[in-house]
């Protein structure tokens, strides 16, 4: 494989890893307004448009989109409102992590679910944050070369249709030469 070709591959699976993230960050934003809504949290629409364009930073942004309505929840309304808060907070991200990233990955790079559950998890231990960090981007680049591979290793196979026996190819040889049906004879 050449450079050019290493390269087209890394760059569609890193676009459809990106493409991926902004889905992402579309359905947490909308996750976060709708919450926000029901709260009556002052400011919702900011927060929750923050909310999703921090999604963007893995493992620190949906942390950071959490301050700002937790106090603002906190100020208008108390501490109980600034709990709901919180429960909405880890209703997204649990929703997020197990349902929309790994269906979104699946969709878009073709990372199957339990990849993009479990490889994260052990990256985390392996490489503490690095690991974490690099994991889907990571993964999207690994199952584009593979696909790459199951494509290019692929035998072609021809499909080729049954000859005739030789009994039946005599007949028809004798039928082309006479034009007419040949005579059976009785052994």
């Amino acid at each position: 494989m050449d450079t050019r070709t290493h390269f087209t591959i890394t760059g569609t699976a890193l676009k459809n890893w990106l493409i991926a993230q902004a889905q992402d960050a579309l359905a947490v934003g909308v996750l976060w307004l709708v919450g926000l809504l029901i709260l009556r949290v002052p400011w919702a629409a900011f927060w929750a448009v923050l909310g999703g364009l921090l999604q963007f930073i893995p493992h620190l942004g949906p942390v950071l989109g959490l301050v700002g309505p937790a106090v603002t929840a906190g100020i208008a309304g108390g501490w109980e409102k600034m709990l709901y808060v919180l429960i909405l907070y880890a209703i997204i991200v649990v929703v997020d992590g197990l349902v929309l990233q790994p269906y979104l990955m699946k969709r878009t790079t073709r990372v199957p679910i339990w990849a993009s559950i479990l490889t994260p998890l052990v990256l985390g231990f392996v490489i503490p944050f690095w690991g974490v960090f690099l994991a889907p981007p990571l993964l999207a680049v690994l199952y584009a070369y593979r696909a790459h591979n199951r494509k290019s290793v692929q035998p072609q196979v021809e499909i080729i249709p049954p000859q005739p026996r030789p009994a039946e190819r005599r007949r028809e040889i004798q039928e082309g030469e006479s034009g007419q049906e040949p005579e059976r004879r009785v052994l």
